[in-house]
């Protein structure tokens, strides 16, 4: 068998339908839209609607709330901090926001760069940021470091 002998199985395969090709191809005229109305037309689009009837998803309640200005923080891992110390392209003595962003680890502040504790610290770590979880500064203060969270100065102005 060659590659050009190739065929579907007979009966696997069907032309499509050519609609509004005239009445011998028994879907000539209309194409099978019916008589007039909306439906009948191009470019119509009805698809949330019920005929008149509340739509669902104006039945179903609303919940929640998303804060438009909320902060949005710039999330770095305890362990990525020390594996780039490690590649020495960070200093354990004075790790901030700045040193971060000019190591490639993040790659922009946003509203400031949130520690987290995920990975393990070896290193006596001295970090300044604008925010961290409880765990990642025991976990930064038990490797005899010390994580400080300053507040950013706009976030103060508020």
């Amino acid at each position: 068998m060659k590659l050009h002998e190739l065929r579907d199985n007979e009966g696997a395969t069907k032309k499509r339908m050519r609609v509004g090709r005239g009445p011998g191809s028994g879907k000539g005229k209309m194409g099978g839209r019916g008589i007039k109305g909306q439906k009948s037309r191009s470019g119509v689009a009805i698809k949330g609607y019920e005929g008149g009837q509340m739509p669902l998803y104006q039945r179903l309640p609303k919940r929640g709330f998303n804060k438009p200005n909320r902060a949005k923080f710039a999330v770095v891992n305890l362990g990525l901090i020390e594996k780039f110390i490690e590649a020495g392209k960070l200093d354990a003595a004075n790790v901030t926001e700045d040193s971060l962003v000019a190591s490639g680890l993040v790659r922009r502040k946003l509203d400031g760069i949130r520690v987290l504790a995920k990975g393990d610290v070896k290193s006596k770590l001295i970090i300044t940021v604008t925010g961290a979880s409880k765990s990642a500064v025991e976990a930064v203060e038990k490797a005899g470091g010390s994580l400080t969270v300053a507040a950013k100065a706009d976030a103060a102005a508020e």
